[in-house]
């Protein structure tokens, strides 16, 4: 029988993605996001891949929703800790709202999200988690205080948690993308590209969604099984751990 992957954020940019590429490697796969109704439904015709709506930053949503992922498709064995939101501003404007929203979704929500998996894999013995976290988690990064702790934190989280789940089966790790060109990225100006970001990157270009999910399928599969605690930065040489 398949494995189930649940992928948080699932239906748009590096979710979307990723969701694609686990169906493709043969995994039961239920997508998650928080807002829009179009994209979703849109992302569903499309791949066929059953899409759930709630916030990831709500402790019992999360519960709620992890129950109806696996009534409708069986116990979750692989989880990927996508959905993650900004809100910058430099320090001294940055307002407890926009620290408070980026630490749910993105802090809160890894916790909420693992902690309603996590019994059932310590259970049978099996489980892959993966975080998805961020170059500017690593290294820090003007105006995002806030999106950088909360991409630190998860790193903290996963080394922690690779820990007590070694025992039980369960593979903790990280992927930490650097700049991937994504619907996001198209706003930036022509001359900020290519002026001010691509000559950061050593490679000379930006990372594409398809090679984000490639490293989560492999940190997912059976062959990285000694795989733990680790953290897979992906940013085409910008920034080294």
């Amino acid at each position: 029988m398949s494995r189930v992957a649940l992928v948080t954020g699932g239906s748009r940019g590096i979710g979307a993605a990723i969701s694609t590429a686990l169906k493709d490697a043969g995994y039961k796969v239920a997508a998650t996001y928080a807002g829009n109704d179009e994209k979703a439904a849109a992302f569903t015709a499309e791949t066929g891949i059953k899409t759930y709506k709630w916030n990831v930053g709500d402790y019992d949503a999360c519960a709620a929703g992890v129950k109806q992922i696996e009534d409708d498709l069986g116990p979750v064995e692989i989880l990927v800790n996508n959905a993650g939101i900004t809100r910058d501003a430099p320090f001294h404007k940055m307002t407890p709202q926009q620290w408070h929203e980026c630490i749910d979704t993105n802090l809160n929500g890894v916790f909420n999200m693992t902690h309603n998996v996590w019994g059932g894999m310590r259970e049978r013995k099996f489980g892959r988690i993966v975080t998805i976290s961020s170059i500017n988690g690593q290294k820090g990064q003007f105006a995002q205080a806030n999106y950088a702790a909360t991409k630190a934190g998860d790193i903290g989280f996963t080394k922690s948690l690779a820990q007590e789940g070694a025992r039980a089966g369960i593979t903790v790790n990280i992927v930490a993308p650097g700049y991937i060109n994504t619907e996001m990225m198209s706003t930036i100006p022509e001359k900020v590209m290519n002026e001010v970001i691509l000559p950061q990157i050593p490679v000379g270009r930006l990372g594409e969604a398809s090679e984000i999910a490639r490293a989560v399928a492999f940190l997912v599969s059976d062959d990285a099984g000694f795989v733990t605690g680790s953290t897979l930065s992906a940013n085409g040489g910008q920034y080294l751990a």
